[in-house]
């Protein structure tokens, strides 16, 4: 779910930079009233994308704290259990490396 949220807002960022750099090309061809209306657009289309990588990153900060949270627990509740995983991963990781 976090990975599908942030390769949206990252694709929305992404339209939104390019809209807005399509604004300021379409400026520099233009003088007066109507350039300072598309850089205006320009500009809050950058403060949007801007806008959207902030939330992204406030959510990705927050799910990490969560997982984070959650493995604490689990690995105080379960510390046997937690030692084997990391064993049985070593031991996987070992076998591999040791293959090449």
């Amino acid at each position: 779910m976090l990975e599908n949220n942030i390769s949206t807002v990252n694709n929305d960022v992404k339209t939104l930079v390019k809209d807005a750099q399509a604004l300021f090309t379409a400026a520099t061809a233009l003088s007066g009233e109507k350039a300072e209306e598309l850089r205006g657009r320009g500009m809050r289309a950058l403060e949007s994308a801007l806008a959207k990588a902030q939330e992204a990153q406030a959510s990705a900060v927050a799910a990490t704290k969560e997982a984070a949270k959650s493995t604490d627990a689990y690995v105080h509740e379960n510390p046997w259990r937690s030692v084997a995983i990391a064993a049985g991963i070593g031991l996987l990781v070992g076998v591999i490396v040791g293959r090449k």
